[in-house]
């Protein structure tokens, strides 16, 4: 390297001190061109110089040779190095020849080039935008570039079929298919290389779907070939070979003692030679995870499984570390929350648990839903928390914290519906739920309709001192104006019920109360041959019960449901005239397939102690109408008056069928009704009348929105042809 560098030096001296020459020597002898004007005097050829500098060269021709660098006579030899080299400056265009000098130069000793070790130069300093920070990834712009071609010219796409081998006998054909790449580019594809592509991926789901099942050595392999030959359409094949099914060898749980011993072992119920399936091993953790809160282990922990597989033996060992937590007792109850509802005192009605009972998730779950279902909410949770004390029979006292935050209280709800008879009828209501704490509602409700008006407040006291337990006081005022009898009642009642809502609906349901009852309604009164007013006041004692296994409130699809009411009354117009009203109701539902439900109704009621005559017109029974017999009007059937009005009877019996199909949120249903009013006590089940008729359902998250079309068979005069009904809810 020195010696290169050395070399490159002489030949930079030698060039120094040749270019003085020459440009001295083009002064001593100008051209046109040279620098030198055209004018200027010459001196006569034959004058001999004065100057011996001017005679002699400034480098000797021998010098010179010398001072060049040797070159070899390889020409395939490297390049000298350039070390010390300094490229000249370009000169600029037009620009005017340099000054020749009027002396000769002096050579200039010029600085030589640090270079490293391969002969480069050091790098010069770093831009300043190099330095400067790069801005922030959100602020890049994704946005695709926009397809700006002819909408009209579509990728040309070549089709494909798809094959698949040896999964159907493992029942994991359709899997596969639901899941496959191939199946998803439905036939249709770019090139060859995506198919080739999607098929590498079905490759890839075929293995994973084997090692689900056990078959780990398993493989799966891919071709794609024209079908038929030179044809352009492709056909992939997938064939998968499951190989040697692997099974638990043996089956080891890492955990501290149970209470009982071998609790884990039996909720995981995975036994050596069972096949290492997935959805089995997962299904088993799960298990573990869900039944040992309900046996007292709130605090349980499931580590990594750990499986060692055996070539040789087509076997895995099992291990499952579990952190098991301390054995638990309920404990007290704790709130928290920004705005909360309930105090613990409250939220101890709701419990089915006793303080020191073995802890049960089960119980946790069911206190959460009854605080849902007050609705009083916004967000609730109820979370175990430990304690530190000592229980019970060796366990550890846990307390219940109950995180609330308030939900809005106030309600505004309404309702619209007609039907034959009855007409429109709107309603209204204002509600507070939580007026007077805990579970203190007021309701306020109001009815607008063609034949009837009422306006009603309510007093409401949810799970009054024990849980599901409600205490009701209601006062209200109606007009009812009907073809059976025009009433003004006033009415002013009490009760404690027990009753399902569509969150929380019950197997066993019940009311009994008090009842004050003012009314002045007309009547035909058969003594004077002539319809007039009269006025009564009524005490009665009503009361219900009520059983239901059917699997929703609103709309049933299996199940059956049985009710009965019984009130004790008394009627005092003149004289006091003590009566026994009753009705018994059964209703069924049964699948008959996924999409259809037969459903069915029988009901009666008798009316004893009493004349018929001697009882309000408002507390007779009556029949027709949408939730009675369609086909008929509100309260059309049964005796009626010489002015050709329904007069109600003491008793009556109903009968109903249903075939209610539904496809998605839409329904059809045929159905026939059958039922007749009689004036003495007992339904006797004679002339009965029918009426048949077609609906359609709307279902919606809140219940089916209800259409009826219905019309009387044999129908007699006066009867209506077609009867309507709309409302929200099956009719039975």
């Amino acid at each position: 390297m020195g010696k290169g560098v050395r070399v490159v030096w002489v030949a930079a001296l030698a060039g120094a001190g040749f270019v003085p020459a020459i440009a001295h020597a083009q002064l001593n002898d100008p051209k046109p061109g040279q620098g030198a004007p055209q004018s200027a005097p010459q001196a006569p050829k034959d004058v001999t110089p004065t100057d011996p500098q001017q005679a002699a060269p400034i480098v000797t021709d021998k010098a010179f040779e010398a001072a060049l660098p040797k070159l070899s006579d390889d020409i395939n030899a490297p390049l000298e190095p350039i070390g010390g080299f300094q490229k000249p400056a370009a000169a600029k265009p037009n620009a005017a020849p340099p000054a020749a000098p009027t002396a000769p130069a002096t050579p200039v000793q010029q600085t030589p080039v640090v270079v490293d070790e391969q002969g480069f130069a050091p790098a010069g300093p770093e831009a300043p935008e190099m330095a400067a920070p790069l801005p922030p990834l959100a602020e890049f712009k994704v946005e695709p570039v926009a397809d700006t071609a002819d909408d009209g010219d579509k990728a040309p796409a070549i089709r494909y079929t798809t094959e698949v081998d040896g999964l159907a006998e493992l029942r994991l054909d359709d899997e596969f298919r639901s899941l496959s790449a191939l199946q998803h580019g439905k036939g249709k594809a770019a090139n060859a290389a995506m198919v080739t592509a999607r098929a590498r991926e079905d490759e890839k789901l075929a293995l994973r779907l084997l090692k689900s099942l056990g078959y780990y050595d398993g493989t799966a392999t891919s071709s794609i070939a024209q079908n038929p030959p030179n044809s352009g359409n492709l056909r992939a094949t997938i064939i998968a070979s499951p190989g040697k099914l692997y099974r638990l060898g043996s089956v080891r749980i890492e955990s501290d003692p149970t209470n009982p011993p071998g609790l884990l072992d039996r909720e995981l119920n995975l036994n050596p030679g069972d096949p290492i399936q997935a959805d089995r091993v997962l299904g088993a953790e799960a298990n573990v995870s869900l039944r040992m809160p309900q046996q007292g282990y709130p605090f349980i922990e499931l580590g990594q499984r750990d499986i060692v597989l055996d070539d040789a033996t087509h076997t895995g060992d099992y291990t499952l570390p579990v952190t098991l937590g301390p054995r638990a007792s309920f404990g007290q109850i704790q709130t928290a929350g920004r705005r909360q509802v309930f105090t613990p005192e409250h939220i101890n009605v709701f419990r089915r648990y006793r303080e020191g009972q073995v802890y049960d998730s089960r119980k946790v779950d069911d206190l959460r839903q009854a605080l849902i279902a007050t609705g009083l909410f916004s967000t609730v949770s109820v979370e175990p928390q430990r304690t530190g004390k000592p229980g019970p029979d060796g366990t550890e006292q846990v307390d219940l914290l109950v995180r609330q935050v308030a939900g809005k209280a106030r309600t505004l709800a309404g309702e619209l519906g007609y039907s034959t008879g009855q007409g429109v009828k709107a309603q209204a209501s204002w509600a507070h739920r939580n007026l007077f704490p805990p579970e203190g509602a007021l309701t306020v409700s109001g009815i607008l309709g063609t034949q009837e008006q009422a306006l009603t407040t309510t007093f409401r006291r949810s799970n009054a001192g024990k849980r599901d337990r409600t205490f009701l006081v209601t006062a209200s005022l109606n007009h009812q104006d009907y073809d059976a009898f025009e009433a003004f009642t006033s009415t002013l009642s009490a009760r404690i019920s027990r009753d399902s809502t569509p969150i929380w609906q019950k197997r066993w349901t019940y009311y009994y109360g008090a009842e004050l009852v003012g009314s002045n309604e007309d009547r035909y009164n058969y003594s004077l041959g002539k319809r007039d007013r009269g006025t009564w006041l009524i005490a009665a004692i009503p009361t219900f019960l009520g059983y239901d296994t059917s699997d929703d409130l609103l709309n049933p699809t299996r199940g059956y449901r049985i009710k009965g009411n019984l009130s004790a009354e008394t009627s005092v117009r003149g004289s006091v005239r003590p009566y026994a009203r009753a009705m018994l109701e059964v209703d069924g539902y049964y699948p008959v397939t996924s999409s259809i439900v037969l459903a069915g109704r029988v009901r009666a009621g008798s009316i004893s102690g009493v004349s018929r005559d001697d009882l309000p017109p408002s507390r007779r029974y009556y029949g027709g109408g949408g939730g009675s017999v369609r086909g008929f009007g509100y309260q059309e059937l049964g005796p009626r008056s010489p002015d050709d009005k329904p007069v109600g009877g003491r008793s009556f019996n109903e009968f109903g069928i249903e075939a209610r199909y539904r496809f998605g949120n839409y329904g059809i249903v045929p159905f026939l009704d059958a039922g007749q009013v009689y004036e003495g006590t007992a339904p006797t089940g004679r002339n009965l009348r029918f009426g048949a008729g077609i609906g359609g359902r709307l279902y919606t998250n809140f219940g089916p929105l209800r259409i009826d079309v219905a019309t009387p068979i044999a129908r007699k005069k006066n009867e209506s042809k077609i009867a309507l009904y709309i409302s929200i809810g099956q009719a039975f």
